[in-house]
């Protein structure tokens, strides 16, 4: 959700469908309305010091035109001022509440802050007035994805479409809605007709990357490996089609040449994401310490009863796992939430102390307070079935925390052989960038931290935490499930064993793998044999 080319389109004379112009650059003299224009040609160019000396004339001459203050929040909003964009587009839409743009523009970035029920509104109320803009269909569908509602999502990327069958983004949005609701064959056929408009569209390649289940044709493959090779092809479109080409030559069984690729793209990544091994280490020593001693829990220890803890490293079959409870009728899967994190920053900024330090400070009191403020913000999750699931990555650093906030909360943790996540991570491009992900020493040292604080927390929390392990489910589903739903308080149903038929809408990178019946076969390491002989004995060290 970068600013929206509509944000400049008006400014640079180009019309859109469905935008009164005139009335949006009314009482502008003509020399002022030429430096407005002035001002978003630049900003269509990205020449945000040219654009930003045009809008001092503008501003000067009409401090209060609300186009200039839109044009004027895009500028300070590619300035990373997002704050300072946000009040300079709600003085626009004070004067001028009914412009969609500006509308469009405040929804889509407080969607960027994770302000969802602020953005939900605004991104809705744009479309009604200018329903031809696609960029806002396809933040609108954004919301309603961020919100749980799939089905409402996936209208809004078809909407997208509706307003621009040509346009590649909308294409990819509404595969990626198809996919989460586990429409897969029709997600690839929107893959395959964004490929069709823009062969070089590198976000639709690794869309069908992504996938991991759908194999690239022949043809695609060799169509990969010139756009991979192409000169002047920008760097970062580079790393991401190096992805989805490593991907494709582990189809066809090359695995040198899938490993070089993986290669190529990682490096990139690797130079572009700065990342302290040392400093993950020194987070986790600092967990340790401060959850020597156990806190002073909140008092009720039934509370967070309803909440199911699923902990993990990235590709560690957390979501299958997460799939697995949500097929049980009084499970809802919420996936990958940020509101543990954002409880536990919020309670910093408070203290003004970066957790863990003030650990040994709180109360039992301060505990339930912090538990309560968790339940309230993932309250909707429940709206249909009394428990929900919580599958963020962090979960394992914070778990301590966690556990004395919502002493009835269960966990379990999702564990996968340490040689196969390690790969599999490496070989995956993250939608949010993992900075430990790009390096085959980084990603080893990480899961050290990770399987030393797991033994850390099994110790401090005896019979609290599941072990939940991805080749002993292989090995023998149902009595594994059977375990889980025991752990987890819940009464065996035969649904769970059939977790890929869920109609449940998935968003992470595992949605189409979930729709099959487990496997037996998905190990891959092992074909790579001495090439991945420094990561296996990084692992070990």
């Amino acid at each position: 959700m970068n600013t929206p080319p509509a944000a400049t389109d008006l400014a640079a004379g180009r019309r859109l469908h469905g935008i009164d112009t005139q009335a949006r650059f009314a009482g502008l003299d003509p020399a002022t309305l030429a430096q407005l224009r002035d001002a978003g040609r630049h900003l269509a160019s990205r020449r945000i010091d040219e654009a930003e000396q045009a809008l001092r004339g503008v501003l000067a001459a009409a401090p209060d035109h609300p186009e200039a203050l839109r044009l004027q929040a895009t500028v300070l909003h590619l300035r990373g001022k997002r704050a300072e964009a946000v009040v300079l587009l709600r003085r626009a839409l004070e004067r001028q509440p009914d412009d969609a743009l500006t509308l469009h523009h405040l929804g889509a970035w407080l969607l960027q802050d994770g302000a969802l029920e602020q953005a939900l509104p605004l991104l809705q109320r744009a479309c009604e007035l200018a329903p031809d803009l696609g960029s806002a269909w396809i933040n609108l569908g954004t919301a309603h994805d961020q919100a749980g509602r799939f089905e409402e999502a996936l209208a809004a990327f078809r909407q997208a479409v509706h307003c621009d069958p040509r346009h590649v983004p909308a294409r990819v949005a509404c595969g990626n809605g198809l996919r989460a609701v586990g429409r897969i064959d029709e997600a690839v056929a929107q893959y395959r007709e964004a490929l069709a408009i823009a062969p070089e569209a590198v976000g639709a390649w690794s869309a069908l990357a992504e996938l991991k289940t759908e194999p690239f044709t022949a043809a695609e493959v060799e169509a990969l490996e010139r756009l991979a090779a192409k000169p002047g092809l920008d760097p970062r479109d580079r790393a991401t089609a190096h992805f989805a080409l490593g991907k494709a030559r582990e189809d066809q069984q090359r695995y040198p040449e899938a490993f070089e690729a993986f290669r190529i793209a990682n490096t990139w990544w690797h130079g572009q994401q700065p990342w302290s091994p040392a400093a993950l280490g020194e987070l986790v020593d600092r967990m340790m310490e401060a959850f020597a001693q156990p806190p002073a829990s909140a008092p009720d220890a039934a509370l967070g009863g309803e909440i199911i803890f699923v902990v993990s490293l990235p590709r560690s079959g957390s979501t299958l796992t997460e799939q697995i409870l949500s097929a049980h009728s009084q499970v809802e899967g919420a996936g990958e939430r940020p509101e543990l994190g954002r409880v536990l920053d919020e309670e910093s900024r408070r203290r003004g102390t970066a957790f863990p330090a003030w650990v040994p400070q709180a109360t039992a009191a301060d505990w339930e307070r912090l538990g309560r403020r968790y339940l309230e913000l993932t309250a909707r999750w429940r709206t249909n079935k009394p428990r929900s699931t919580d599958k963020s990555l962090t979960t394992w650093l914070q778990l301590g925390a966690a556990r004395a906030m919502l002493p009835g909360a269960c966990f379990v943790n999702s564990r996968r052989d340490a040689l196969e996540t390690a790969w599999s991570i490496y070989k995956h491009l993250f939608a949010t960038p993992q900075p430990f992900a790009y390096d085959l020493e980084d990603i080893a040292a990480c899961w050290r931290d990770y399987d030393r604080l797991m033994h850390f927390w099994h110790a401090r929390h005896p019979g609290h935490i599941h072990e939940f392990v991805y080749e002993d489910l292989q090995a023998d589903p149902e009595t594994r499930i059977r375990a889980l739903l025991a752990f987890c308080g819940l009464p065996f149903e035969r649904a769970c064993l059939r977790f890929e038929q869920s109609r449940r809408g998935v968003t992470t990178a595992s949605a189409a793998q979930v729709r099959q019946p487990l496997r037996g076969d998905t190990a891959r390491a092992r074909h790579y044999g001495d090439l991945l002989a420094p990561l296996r004995r990084a692992l070990e060290r």
